[in-house]
This record gives C-alpha cells, sequence and structure tokens, in this order.
C-alpha cells in the first residue's frame, strides 16, 4: 500500500491550485464541494475559472508562481502544463510540508485525488496509486451503479438516530448489529425507495422495541473454497463481513481471510499432519463457547465443511448445546482443483463415475476397498494422500490397476502458486519426491488426467511436469 487512503476534513481550510486551466477547474470543483477557501494562482486565468468565481467564492491571482505563494496554505494543487512550475510547486510543499498534488505526475506527489463516489455524507473513493486513474474512473463507474442515491438519505437518517441509539443499547456489539439490521432491511428498503417518513417511523419503533438484551450467539459453517477467493459464494462473503470472530483452518488462504470484516477476532485453529493447534473436539467447544458470549462466528474451512471437513461433528456439538448456526457450501478441492487443471472429473469416454476418498495413513497403512477403486472407467480423487503416495499406488496395481494408469498430482489448486504434475501410478511416487511437493495436494487418478494437456486453460505461474 504505496498510499494511505485517508479522508480530510477541508471546510474553510485555505487551499492552493496553481493553474486555471479545465484540469485546474476539475480540481476547483471537487475542492469546493468541501468547503475550502480557494486561491487560484496562474500566468492567465481562463475565462472558465473566472466564471467559477462568485458561485466557490474564489480568489484569483494573476501571476507566475513563486516559492512565498505557498504561505499559510494548508492543502496544494499544481494543474499547469509547464513541468517547471510543477516542479518548482513540489518542491517548496515538501520542504514546508504541505500536502501537494501535482495532476499526472505521482512521483511529485504526497497525495492523490482518488476517483469520488459521493453519497453525501457517505463518500466511496477508489485510487490506483495513480499507477492506472481510468483504470480507477472505470471502477468507480461500476460502484457508482452498486450504491443507489438513496444510501447518502441512509446515512443522514443514522446520524439523526445515533445518539438515541448509543443512549438506549449500550454495548457496542449490539449497537453494531442493530445498524446491520437496519442498513439491510425493510428501513434501508424504504429510504431507497424514497419513503424516507416510513424508514424514520419504522426505526424508532425498533429502537423503541429494543430491550437492550444481548442478542443470541451464532455460527456460520462456511466452506471457504480450495483457494481462489473468487470462488467463494455470496453468502459465504456476506457472513464473513457480519461476524464477530473468524475461525479458520490453514487450508483458508490470506486473500479469503483479509474478506472478513477487518475488526474481527481471528483465531487459527490449523491442523496438519502430527501436529495439531487445537484438537478437534477443542474446535467444537470453542465454537460453541464464542457464540454462548452473543458472538456471531465465522468458522471458514477449506474446501467444502462436509467433504472430509469435520464440519458435522462440529455441528452435532453445536445442536447438542442449543446453539444456532448456518451451513454454508462451498467448491470441494476436488471440483475445483480438477477444473482449474483441465481435467474432467467425469467424461463419456474415460470415466462414468467419481469417487472421493481420503489417503491419510495409520500405522502405515490406509484402509480402503482397493479391490473397488482399482476398477475401470472411474475417476478416484485422494485428498490428504501426499504422504501415503508410494503405499496408494502399489495398492491401486496389486489390486488389478494398470501400472501405466495416468495420476495427477495438484498442488495448491486455484491458487496463483498451483502446480499440476502428470505421470502414472508407477511414476508419480517418483515425481513427487523429485519436486519436493507439498501440503495441501490433492490426487487425481484416471483415465481422464491424459486430459490435462489439451483441457488446461488456468496457467498464471503454473508448472505442469509430467514422467
Amino acid at each position: 500500500m504505496e498510499y494511505f487512503p485517508l479522508f480530510v476534513k477541508l471546510k474553510d481550510q485555505p487551499c492552493l491550485i496553481v493553474g486555471a486551466g479545465a484540469i485546474a477547474a476539475r480540481k476547483i470543483d471537487l475542492l469546493a464541494r468541501t468547503g475550502a477557501k480557494i486561491t487560484v494562482i496562474a500566468d492567465k486565468i481562463s475565462v472558465g475559472v473566472r466564471a467559477m468565481k462568485p458561485g466557490f467564492g474564489l480568489t484569483l491571482v494573476e501571476k507566475r508562481f513563486e516559492a512565498a505563494d505557498l504561505s499559510g496554505f494548508a492543502l496544494v494543487v499544481s494543474a499547469t502544463d509547464d513541468s517547471e512550475t510543477n516542479h518548482l510547486v513540489a518542491q517548496c510543499a515538501h520542504a514546508q510540508k504541505i500536502p501537494v498534488n501535482v495532476v499526472d505526475t505521482p512521483h511529485l506527489c504526497s497525495f492523490i485525488f482518488p476517483a469520488i463516489i459521493d453519497r453525501s455524507p457517505l463518500i466511496v473513493a477508489v485510487s490506483s496509486g495513480g499507477a492506472a486513474p481510468v483504470l480507477a474512473r472505470l471502477l468507480r463507474a461500476k460502484i457508482e451503479t452498486l450504491i443507489p442515491a438513496g444510501y447518502g438519505r441512509l446515512a443522514r437518517l443514522s446520524e439523526k438516530f445515533r445518539p438515541q441509539v448509543k443512549q438506549r443499547i449500550k454495548d457496542s456489539n449490539q449497537r453494531r448489529i442493530f445498524w446491520e439490521n437496519v442498513f439491510q432491511g425493510s428501513i434501508a428498503e424504504r429510504m431507497f425507495s424514497g419513503k424516507d417518513s416510513e424508514a424514520e417511523q419504522q426505526l424508532s419503533r425498533a429502537l423503541n422495541q429494543h430491550d437492550g438484551s444481548p442478542c443470541p450467539g451464532e455460527v456460520y459453517l462456511i466452506g471457504a473454497g480450495p483457494g481462489d477467493p473468487d470462488l467463494l459464494t455470496f453468502k459465504a462473503l456476506r457472513l464473513m463481513q457480519q461476524a464477530d470472530v473468524v475461525v479458520y483452518d490453514r487450508l483458508v488462504t490470506p486473500a479469503i481471510l483479509d474478506l472478513a470484516r477487518r475488526d474481527s477476532e481471528k483465531i487459527y485453529v490449523g491442523k496438519q499432519r502430527s501436529e495439531h493447534t487445537l484438537p478437534q473436539q477443542e474446535i467444537n467447544h470453542l465454537l460453541a463457547d464464542l457464540a454462548k458470549q452473543g458472538k456471531r462466528v465465522a468458522r471458514l474451512k477449506g474446501g467444502d465443511p462436509f467433504i472430509f471437513g469435520r464440519g458435522g461433528e462440529e455441528i452435532e456439538t453445536l445442536m447438542e448445546q442449543g446453539i444456532q448456526f448456518q451451513v454454508v457450501p462451498g467448491i470441494t478441492a476436488a471440483s475445483g482443483c480438477a477444473t482449474y487443471s483441465g481435467i474432467p472429473l467425469t467424461h463419456r469416454d474415460h470415466s462414468q463415475s467419481c469417487t472421493f476418498v481420503t489417503g491419510h495413513l495409520k500405522d502405515n497403512r490406509i484402509n480402503l476397498n482397493w479391490q473397488q477403486l482399482a476398477q475401470p472407467n472411474q475417476t478416484l480423487v485422494i485428498y490428504m494422500g501426499l504422504i501415503g503416495l508410494p503405499y496408494i499406488c502399489r495398492a491401486l496395481i496389486a489390486h488389478g490397476a494398470p501400472e501405466d494408469l495416468p495420476a495427477a498430482l495438484v498442488q495448491q489448486g486455484t491458487t496463483e502458486h498451483q502446480r499440476v504434475f502428470t505421470g502414472t501410478l508407477t511414476s508419480l511416487p517418483e515425481i513427487a519426491a523429485h519436486e519436493s511437493i507439498t501440503p495441501p495436494t490433492l490426487i487425481i487418478i484416471g483415465t481422464v488426467v491424459k486430459l490435462h494437456d489439451k483441457l488446461k486453460w488456468f496457467t498464471h505461474n503454473q508448472a505442469a511436469t509430467s514422467l
């Protein structure tokens, strides 16, 4: 983050614009909306800027800029087409520690103008740090369509009722939940429909009916998918944004965790082979205990919580203790990794069924129905099987699977670090050892793996190796 986003109060603050052309006029218009006291200095004041003087109360000074002109200003913008003047303005402003923007010259700026969505008092700003201002404007246009003008009126309604809500609802967490219900429910819809008085009456009733008692806690068991944050469901994202606490495992990527509410408490409970931050039973009780404290808890699990995610065990505990919960399905690793690798799980010419199994070693053995798994015309997907890969391949061959049956390893599937390695039951263990492959890695076995080279489409930093 090269620029830290801040909103600066400029009402009645002296601001200087150097330049008086079309670009300067746009900056004058922006600053004037804040109530700033604006002075314009330029060799020649354009007709357009002169026309703005009465409406904005501008002070116009027709002269060449000099270093002494900066004295007393809180902020300065240089919007000239003279590079020498722009450099002088920046140099003088930096020396006097005055915030300065030189239009279209990021390296001279101490601040930049974002693309602004104005729903006053609600303001949304989008910036590329000066790297791609056109892209920032395009994103602003997209956001404009998502934020109706009624959001500004809704913010004013909130401002009007804030003191009353704070007085009646003492607990800050309960206040936040109250406001979230206001902003996401029928009160907001009435504001968006222009029924402001009805919205205000309903808000007043809701506040009067609030008895101050804490709301019951709740747990959201959320499938976070295989890694790509774009694969989250809308519901998953919405619940992550309202959760007070996020309990997550090691398969939840930082990019996904960043989408949770910024001020939520984050608790890591990741498990890997022979190393558990918390045993599963303690995780189950942790979720229940947090909910009993009145907190909304997002339990993020890689993939889908009901496919080798032990989600069933967690909600059994919640049900036993009377805790409210929701379950949000996620894209499981088998589907996500296979798709991003260009390996169909089923295909008319290769596979008429697909089986998911877990490859955990126990006493150096994996207790599976090898006879069934070795049958032809199917796809076998093995979760958590990297450590036991040599045993898995030997067992399949021993029960009738061809030694040259195609097989693949997908490491960190769906992410920018995805790597795909293809081989056979004979060569795959050698590939894994040679390439130093580490979890999370999924194993896909079946003739569908032959389609990888033809159908692969996701190639971002992707390595593909076959032996």
